[in-house]
């Protein structure tokens, strides 16, 4: 596993392409000085590809932080451009498919991920494996909270997503998720979404009976977990051709 504070021996300075520069581009921007890399380019908008887009190809990689509407096109442009693509957008993955074809017709490489963080990969992790342990009990029913600042857009998370896709493929009768504000059927996993001022992001899985509770949390205290788990991610990219996510990273 790469460890978080220290830049690998071989690795060569890279130059990177910052496609968004919200908070977490600037994030990105201030982990990526710190870890001897370069910013090299900063596009946060139609204008900046306009004047900007010739200058993606003297770049090493790309890390894309945007939203879900444009970040399938940043990609796009990216493969064109035949750079690597580090994408943490969430939101749009059920175009992930398609990505993927264009990605290896065109023999490019992608890395997405719907979260980052070291640990929340780990936290994925234990999900499956209480889930597969849990799985033939009925008597314990699972929920997905998640909480984040009110600037994000989507709703539930793309991590939420992750942690209920994995309980959903260990546990029979459970087809799909659903928002836990409505009435939902029985063979539907209910996810709370809220939305807080300054909360980087806290998921909570829960099992629940009617004789005790299971719960595995996860919890951020700020944006640098994300932003070196891009850049450790953009830095294992060199190099390779295809389609990746954490679980090749970090071979869990």
């Amino acid at each position: 596993m790469p460890c978080l504070n220290q830049q690998p021996q071989t690795m060569n300075h890279l130059r990177i392409a910052l496609i968004g520069y919200g908070k977490m581009g600037k994030e990105v921007e201030k982990t990526a000085i710190a870890r001897g890399h370069q910013i090299a380019l900063i596009i946060d908008n139609e204008d900046h590809w306009e004047q900007f887009a010739d200058k993606l190809t003297s770049c090493d990689v790309a890390i894309e932080f945007t939203t879900p509407d444009v970040a399938p096109k940043n990609i796009i442009k990216c493969f064109e451009a035949d750079i690597p693509v580090v994408c943490g957008t969430t939101g749009w993955l059920n175009e992930l498919p398609n990505i993927s074809r264009i990605c290896h017709q065109k023999n490019q490489s992608l890395f997405w991920a719907s979260n980052f963080s070291i640990g929340v990969n780990f936290f994925f992790k234990l999900n499956s494996q209480l889930a597969n342990m849990l799985s033939e009990l009925d008597g314990y029913r699972p929920r997905i909270m998640e909480t984040h600042h009110t600037e994000k857009m989507d709703a539930p998370s793309g991590t939420a997503i992750t942690l209920a896709n994995d309980i959903i493929t260990a546990r029979p009768g459970l087809t799909k998720w659903g928002d836990a504000s409505t009435d939902l059927p029985a063979n539907t996993l209910p996810i709370k979404s809220y939305r807080i001022e300054n909360i980087t992001g806290t998921h909570a899985v829960t099992y629940e009976s009617v004789i005790d509770s299971i719960e595995i949390k996860h919890t951020a205290h700020n944006r640098s977990g994300f932003a070196e788990g891009a850049l450790i991610a953009a830095e294992w990219l060199q190099n390779k051709k295809g389609v990746f996510n954490m679980h090749d990273l970090l071979n869990i």
